[in-house]
């Protein structure tokens, strides 16, 4: 019995590990510049992801159908793919002339061997040869059924009007008949394709004739947040966007111009792509496979730690999540926070944000909140009749600040 559970714990701190070594994992339509995996039914997506540790291991997909509130939903595979909802992914290709050598994988969904029939959440496993989930995304899949109108504004309330934006938004829904909106129709309100950035449980404010209204003064507010922060890696062996010194080690190492913490900062503007990131190199002509790996150094200037809190790069590099190699450890002799982060060749938005002690994840407090900053919101609008089986998903809507600036 004791053989058997050192066994098992030394087989799950080999499948962590495993996962630890795999990096720059994206979920994204074919269309370049486009960072969504939000997109009509039937639009290719493509999942791609690096193993450093350059073995061509064995990886499947698994692709389950979701409920609005991202539950398992009651749907059988075979309702919602024609096909095989589990599959091995073929592509893989080995990195080519860099210091970082690395496996790449590539899967396009749907493809001959799966075909997704349903609008609705879904979410995309990849497993390894024991079966153990490796990594998992989302992705929401969307009928033109109903239009969406968005508009996004300052906030209405005095005591947040310089630091928050508000969402309105209409369904128009005149070729779907929806008799009891309140049970029928569930949505969701994103901001920069964020999932943990997100309001629900929103109640219609307005009825009118194949017309659903919500004008919430406080429920549908924001934290308008701060301009993202980036950096350009796409010369491995010289100096790009705000990378002020290189060194050369096993890999490359570049470190970033430091960023101090400022509690009176003000507004300015600086363009972003809101969080998200895209791989590039000069180098080469193939970023997926040519693209080589630095270690980002990262230096946040404060006097003093945060008091009982925990400080992170932030960012959609690993999927807005809170991880051990993205916390930062304080200098108490440079009064800085430092961290290094592996990562692969390209143009990167990130901030930076506190953690306390119940994991509540801050991004305001280090970088501030303004109801200027440039953001995104989409309104994901759900629809399961009464006696449906599952969520469909019949419209999107997407809304900008200060998109004529």
């Amino acid at each position: 019995m004791m053989k058997k559970t050192l066994l098992i714990a030394l087989l799950f701190i080999w499948i962590k590990i495993d996962a630890q070594n795999i990096k720059s994992i994206q979920l994204r339509p074919l269309q370049e510049n486009n960072y969504s995996a939000i997109v009509p039914l039937g639009t290719v997506l493509q999942l791609s992801f690096d193993d450093l540790e350059n073995d061509s291991k064995e990886y499947r997909y698994k692709i389950e159908h979701m409920t609005h509130d991202w539950q398992k939903s009651r749907l059988l595979s075979s309702q919602y793919i024609n096909g095989f909802d589990e599959n091995s992914i073929i592509n893989i290709t080995n990195s080519f002339n860099t210091f970082q050598n690395y496996t790449h994988y590539e899967v396009k969904i749907p493809n001959v061997n799966t075909v997704i029939t349903k609008s609705g959440n879904y979410l995309l496993s990849v497993l390894d040869d024991y079966d153990e989930v490796v990594f998992t995304r989302r992705f929401v899949l969307y009928e033109n059924a109903a239009t969406i109108g968005v508009q996004a504004t300052r906030s209405r309330n005095a005591k947040t009007t310089n630091t928050q934006q508000t969402i309105e938004f209409t369904i128009n829904h005149p070729n779907i008949r929806i008799n009891n909106p309140r049970q029928e129709v569930n949505v969701v309100v994103l901001k920069n394709e964020n999932w943990n950035e997100k309001i629900t449980d929103l109640q219609p404010t307005f009825f009118q004739q194949n017309q659903l209204r919500y004008t919430y003064t406080n429920k549908t507010n924001f934290w308008g947040g701060n301009e993202y922060l980036n950096f350009d890696t796409k010369l491995i062996r010289n100096k790009s966007l705000n990378v002020v010194r290189i060194e050369m080690r096993d890999v490359f190492h570049h470190y970033l111009y430091p960023y101090t913490y400022n509690p009176d900062l003000e507004y300015r503007f600086n363009p972003d792509i809101n969080g998200q990131f895209v791989f590039r190199t000069l180098e080469g002509n193939t970023p997926n496979t040519e693209a080589d790996y630095a270690m980002m150094h990262f230096t946040l200037y404060a006097d003093a730690p945060f008091l009982d809190k925990s400080v992170h790069v932030y960012g959609a590099f690993n999927n807005f999540e809170i991880e051990e190699e993205t916390k930062l450890v304080y200098d108490f002799e440079d009064k800085s926070y430092k961290g290094a982060i592996l990562m692969k060749q390209g143009f990167y938005n990130y901030t930076f944000a506190t953690v306390d002690k119940f994991n509540k994840v801050d991004t305001n407090e280090i970088n501030g909140t303004f109801f200027e900053t440039e953001n995104q919101y989409t309104v994901i609008t759900y629809f399961k009749p009464l006696g449906g089986l599952y969520d469909r998903v019949i419209g999107i809507g997407t809304g900008f600040y200060n998109q004529d600036r």
